[in-house]
């Protein structure tokens, strides 16, 4: 069984390489022109079939690949639902702390402290 190789141009170049070096070794020769001889005609034959390989080979690889089928999988049984949460009874509020002052009671805070100071200096103006 032949030796399949993944290319076949270094196969096409090589016979081309043999081809060439007949023909040269003819014409260089000094021997009477009777036309291609039987070294040549072997290898003009094996070029064309190489070539002939070649042109099958990119046509079989445009064409689309096999693909491989996916297994079917087996369906899973749905889940059973989840039971409610029990409702949680509310939190009761916090105790604030009552020596904090809210904003509101700052503000006021501070307002009346203004008020009393502009009162304070009308009445040291005055005396």
């Amino acid at each position: 069984m032949p030796i399949r190789f993944a290319s076949l141009s270094r196969q096409i170049q090589r016979n081309g390489q043999r081809l060439h070096l007949a023909i040269a070794s003819r014409a260089f020769s000094h021997e009477p022109d009777e036309g291609d001889g039987d070294a040549e005609k072997a290898l003009r034959d094996e070029r064309h079939r190489l070539k002939e390989l070649q042109k099958q080979r990119h046509a079989q690889a445009l064409l689309p690949r096999p693909k491989a089928a996916k297994p079917v999988r087996a369906a899973k049984p749905p889940k059973a639902p989840k039971a409610p949460k029990p409702v949680k009874p509310p939190k009761e509020a916090k105790a604030s702390k009552a020596n904090h002052p809210t904003r509101a009671d700052k503000q006021a805070q501070k307002a009346a402290a203004l008020e009393a100071a502009k009162k304070a200096q009308k009445k040291s103006a005055k005396t």
